[in-house]
């Protein structure tokens, strides 16, 4: 079974804000930083408590496919990062194993730790490498390869599909996790500033993730159809389901925790894009001791869809 480092690698948990299509949360590249320039082991509790913040909706994806999938032999979480999800299929699947692939080793030390915790280290492995390349050191085909927010890292995204569909088993399927709703965690008037705050930070996150997706190694622009390269990897198209998060305000504090998070990597972000006004008011936002900030507001909450393709390798005669 896989494990061991073997380079770098993309996909953090799945969840990526300020890079991800399907905006919303997790960390990752965003901001055109590269690996290099991240501290995994410093973001690990954070991309850790944010996954975990995602677990609901997470849970109903993961229970989603129990139902279309027959019980698989072996898991592939593609772009794994702290193997929250990836122990959550080891979890939801008693008899698979389950491998966890990522680029940055302090992040699968963290997955291992929590396969522990979970006592389903037995059959929970490792593998750090950059995607798709680092699939090549699989031991065996792949039942069910779940990709939550990594394609959209990798510069030909239809040559990564075709990659991925060769390691499936004859039956086996491929789950993506691309495209949802931008989170929403603010009503469009705060009170404060000009409304629709969210909305002009929603379109400055498009033309940077439009900038991330232009700069990466080997770029190939891909229409977001996913039925189309899916079918042009040699696959067929099963099915499409958006799931969603949704924690009312006022939110817990965690969900508080994590929208000041977002809130401060887009005011740090784009600081030069916006103007006065809409400045102030995320610094009114991000004080904890004002009363119109995220930390104490009652009108805080979290909306989020992600969708999720699915598709399988076709039976070999």
């Amino acid at each position: 079974m896989a494990h061991g480092d073997h380079g770098n690698g993309h996909g953090k948990d799945g969840h990526h804000h300020g890079d991800g299509h399907g905006h919303g949360h997790g960390e990752g590249h965003g901001h055109g930083h590269s690996d290099s320039d991240i501290d995994w082991s410093a973001m690990a509790p954070h991309l850790e408590a944010q996954a975990e913040l995602f677990a609901p909706l997470n849970e109903r994806a993961v229970a989603w496919l129990g139902k279309r999938q027959t019980a698989p032999g072996l898991i592939v979480d593609a772009g794994s990062g702290p193997g929250v999800i990836s122990c959550l299929f080891a979890e939801t699947f008693p008899g698979a194993r389950v491998v966890a692939v990522d680029g940055a080793a302090p992040l699968l030390e963290r997955a291992r730790a929590r396969a522990a915790r979970l006592g389903v280290a037995d059959r929970f492995s490792t593998l750090t490498g950059e995607l798709p390349d680092a699939l090549a050191d699989l031991d065996y085909p792949v039942d069910l390869l779940w990709a939550s927010r990594s394609l959209h890292h990798l510069g030909d995204q239809r040559a990564a599909l075709a990659a991925f569909a060769r390691h499936l088993a004859p039956g086996g399927t491929l789950a993506l996790m691309e495209g949802g709703l931008s989170a929403r965690f603010l009503p469009r008037d705060l009170g404060i500033g000009r409304p629709g705050l969210q909305a002009r930070l929603d379109a400055l996150h498009e033309e940077r993730f439009a900038e991330m997706r232009a700069t990466l190694p080997g770029a190939v622009h891909e229409a977001e159809d996913w039925q189309a390269p899916l079918t042009a990897a040699g696959l067929k198209p099963t099915g499409t389901r958006s799931f969603l998060l949704d924690l009312p305000a006022p939110a817990p504090d965690r969900a508080r925790a994590y929208v000041a998070q977002t809130l401060g990597r887009l005011r740090e972000g784009f600081a030069d894009q916006l103007d006065t006004t809409d400045r102030a008011t995320l610094d009114r936002l991000l004080d904890p001791e004002d009363p119109a900030g995220v930390h104490r507001r009652p009108d805080v909450f979290l909306l989020e869809a992600q969708t999720v393709h699915t598709a399988t390798r076709t039976l070999e005669p």
